[in-house]
């Protein structure tokens, strides 16, 4: 069809609603690029497919693609061993889920009858429940990582709170003293490069032992780290790298898991995606 009659028929307009119908950037970018067609055997196919789609709507209600992504970059880096980060892996799990949920809504029906050209791309879904499970468990939100993602983890994190317990009961001590009152800016404990320091005035520089970290920007308060706190501060730097080795293993592990369900994942992505388009159309 000439574009001549595509624009006498505002064939553009019916695409736009068409668009705002598909849940996925993927199904709307299918929309976007469907043509009128010559082929026969196509059109009966589609056509088929909108009505199936349309009778389970009537049947069982709506189903949602909403936040299924485009995981293909994050595929295509398992292929050469990399790891996925926290966000990545979450979108999987959630691509899992809408899987899961695909599953589960084409199951709404015990009727063979309900056996449609929809019913294989359906049954062809594969929502990896363990895996998507395992994500879940492992990451709560895309900077935070759960601490029953590992026994390891746990302990790190047990050992983190007990040395800031003991930081900043010494500091408060500190801050607290009559002997350091004058010496004071302000009674508080702040953070200068991720060392916790107290503000200290410029005059008393060599009166207060510690080491300097910053200065305010009139000169007048040091931002210094006291040496009782020193091997506090050193043991928490530590287990702050210890933590940040076994979050990178942890998402290594669950990268691998993903890379060895990678051909099915993609699959899943296809049919969604065609689901999507077909369930938009109706």
């Amino acid at each position: 069809m000439n574009e001549k009659a595509l624009r006498i028929l505002e064939y553009n307009k019916i695409i736009d609603r068409l668009v705002e119908c598909a849940g996925s950037s993927m199904g709307k970018q299918l929309c976007k690029t469907l043509m009128p067609s010559t082929d026969l055997m196509e059109i009966t196919t589609k056509q088929q497919e909108t009505a199936d789609a349309l009778s389970r709507l009537y049947k069982h209600g709506s189903l949602s693609f909403s936040g299924l992504v485009d995981i293909t970059p994050s595929l295509k880096r398992l292929i050469v061993g990399a790891s996925l980060g926290a966000g990545e892996l979450l979108e999987i799990a959630k691509l899992l889920s809408i899987a899961q949920t695909a599953k589960q809504y084409s199951h709404t029906s015990d009727d063979m009858n309900d056996n449609d050209s929809l019913t294989f791309l359906f049954e062809d879904l594969a929502p990896l429940t363990p895996l998507m499970l395992e994500i879940k468990r492992c990451i709560l939100a895309e900077d935070e990582i759960s601490d029953d993602a590992s026994p390891t983890l746990r302990d790190i994190r047990r050992q983190i709170k007990q040395t800031n317990i003991r930081l900043h009961n010494q500091l408060t001590s500190i801050v607290s003293s009559n002997n350091n009152k004058n010496m004071l800016q302000d009674n508080i404990i702040t953070m200068r490069n991720g060392r916790y320091c107290i503000p200290v005035k410029q005059e008393y520089r060599g009166s207060f032992p510690g080491m300097i970290h910053d200065q305010s920007q009139t000169g007048s308060t040091l931002f210094v780290e006291p040496m009782a706190v020193v091997n506090l501060n050193n043991e928490l730097k530590e287990l702050a790298g210890k933590e940040q080795t076994e979050i990178e293993r942890i998402l290594a592990g669950l990268s691998e898991q993903v890379a060895f369900e990678r051909e099915e994942i993609e699959n899943n992505l296809r049919l969604l995606t065609q689901l999507d388009f077909i369930f938009a159309r109706a």
